[in-house]
């Protein structure tokens, strides 16, 4: 089984003006789109000073729409400066990455391991 290592958010910096903004990263193939069986995804998210929600989303549609997405993982950070790992499984055709409530902070890189 081939593996893929793919940054689905790179490096996003907070204006630092305590507005709320919001980014959507763009989707990446999942184990569903290779056909695999396992499901097995991973997650690393690293981020510095971060204040706001982190969110996996993920669907099992071809050709997606907005409404076709759901969440399969979210952290919420509060000043915090870290590195997480999480695993989520499923056949996942699409997988992206999605930060709100963003107040401050810095998103080093999201990285997707499948």
């Amino acid at each position: 089984m081939a593996a893929n290592s793919e940054i689905i958010l790179s490096a996003q910096t907070h204006p630092g003006d305590s507005t709320t903004e919001a980014v959507t990263g763009d989707k990446f193939k999942g184990d569903g789109y290779y056909g695999r069986s396992d499901g097995l995804h991973t997650v690393q998210y690293t981020y510095t000073e971060l204040t706001g929600t982190i969110v996996i989303e993920a669907t099992l549609a071809i050709e997606p729409g907005d409404s076709d997405w759901f969440y399969v993982h979210s952290y919420v950070a509060s000043q915090e400066t870290s590195s997480k790992i999480q695993s989520i499984t499923g056949n996942y055709v699409w997988i992206r990455a999605k930060l709100y409530n963003w107040t401050d902070g810095t998103i080093n890189s999201i990285v997707l391991n499948h």
